[in-house]
């Protein structure tokens, strides 16, 4: 498993958590941290990502709803809405990362930790909001 995707996964874990137990997402890091003995460049990828998800949490969830049809955003599974919530953020915030790359990273996520079909909802999604905001994300 790729280093990055090892940071992707303690993210999705991180925040997970912290929404389903209303824990501080800084604590239940640390602790995660600890436990998974992350080097000092990945501890560095996982605050930014975290810390870039939650200041642009607005900004993301308009993309991700305008591309939902018959879904209230709020009704997503929480595994689901986190692992697009970091796709959109990473297509947004983290020019040095191909957007295909994120796709696919989110993808396996989906694979790994949602439902059967949780890959290719997140493909879809991600997908489409990549083709249609090509001039926010243009590099």
């Amino acid at each position: 498993m790729s280093s990055r995707r090892k940071c992707r996964e303690l993210v999705l874990k991180t925040l997970y958590a912290s929404e389903i137990r209303e824990i501080n997402w800084e604590e239940l890091l640390a602790q995660i941290l600890e436990q998974s003995k992350v080097n000092p460049k990945d501890k560095l990828f996982i605050q930014s990502l975290i810390k870039q998800i939650l200041e642009h949490g607005e900004k993301i969830a308009e993309l991700i709803k305008e591309k939902l049809e018959h879904w209230d955003f709020k009704r997503l599974n929480s595994v689901d809405r986190i692992i697009l919530r970091m796709g959109v953020c990473e297509m947004l915030y983290f020019p040095d990362i191909p957007i295909k790359v994120s796709i696919d990273e989110a993808i396996e996520l989906a694979k790994k930790f949602s439902s059967p079909e949780g890959g290719k909802f997140v493909n879809g999604i991600l997908d489409a909001i990549a083709k249609s905001n090509k001039e926010i994300l243009a590099k």
